[in-house]
């Protein structure tokens, strides 16, 4: 059974969602539809690059990912189609792929041409555009029947983690917060790791506080699991299952995680100091 997932910045309450689902079953019945959020904040390109870059993987080859972020038509903006790591991916062409896949080179894109003759009208570019275009994709059909291959699309950059030599210091910043309020940086663990290996310790920086450890996951900063509920609330730095620094309220929430507890935000740096 084929599978298509969504991924948009609708939120629940309006009909879009609904319409996109009805208008995928009234093509083909059989696709089997996988919501992986509704809960971008609007037009907010990062954010959705991390839920999807993370999401798909999980998903077998070949599935087929409409992500409607940013997505309202426009003649002069092109929608596009990236086969990439082996599934499709369908967007508009805002940079938002090359977000995704920053590391991974598209294996093709295409601009999609369906309705775009100059007397078609287009309400509703996920369901007028990406749904016609993924069904086809999920009956079998080719890509090249529904775009033309291009070579190109729209490119942003993905904010990167630096290391200042003279310094001493990586510089990385705020590039996502979860659900339960947890900060996830941009600083890779590989990239840590090479820049550690002449130092002897380190020190994270962020706002006036700081942390001079790393844990390799939630849990870990359990010591003592008689006493488990004494953690409850304490802060602590990890390399999360993205392999990317992490600051962290254990057990903590939307309303008394690392978000609220240490005010930083979406953008704001987070400094490792080595010595």
């Amino acid at each position: 059974m084929s599978i298509i997932t969504l991924t948009s910045d609708f939120g629940n309450l309006d009909y879009r969602v609904a319409a996109v689902k009805g208008k995928i079953l009234s093509l083909n019945p059989e696709v089997n539809i996988i919501d992986i959020t509704h809960d971008i904040q609007a037009f907010n390109l990062i954010q959705t690059s991390y839920i999807v870059r993370n999401a798909y993987k999980y998903f077998p080859k070949g599935s087929i990912h409409i992500i409607s972020v940013d997505s309202f038509y426009n003649k002069s903006r092109k929608n596009i189609l990236y086969k990439a790591d082996g599934s499709y991916f369908l967007a508009a062409d805002n940079g938002l792929l090359s977000l995704i896949f920053f590391d991974i080179k598209p294996e093709a894109i295409y601009e999609l041409t369906l309705n775009n003759r100059f007397d078609d009208i287009i309400n509703f570019t996920s369901t007028d555009i990406f749904v016609p275009a993924a069904v086809h994709l999920a009956n079998g059909g080719l890509p090249e029947v529904i775009g033309r291959k291009i070579d190109a699309a729209k490119q942003l950059m993905f904010p990167r983690a630096v290391y200042n030599e003279s310094e001493g210091m990586i510089i990385g910043e705020v590039t996502y917060i979860d659900n339960f309020g947890n900060i996830i940086s941009n600083i890779n663990k590989d990239f840590f790791e090479n820049i550690s290996k002449g130092y002897n310790g380190f020190t994270i920086k962020f706002r006036n506080l700081s942390l001079s450890r790393i844990f390799s996951g939630h849990t870990e900063l359990v010591s003592d699991w008689e006493r488990e509920t004494e953690f409850h609330g304490q802060s602590a730095a990890i390399f999360n299952d993205s392999q990317l620094l992490e600051l962290t309220i254990y057990k903590g929430s939307k309303k008394n995680g690392a978000k609220s507890l240490f005010g930083l935000n979406v953008g704001e740096n987070i400094y490792i100091e080595f010595m």
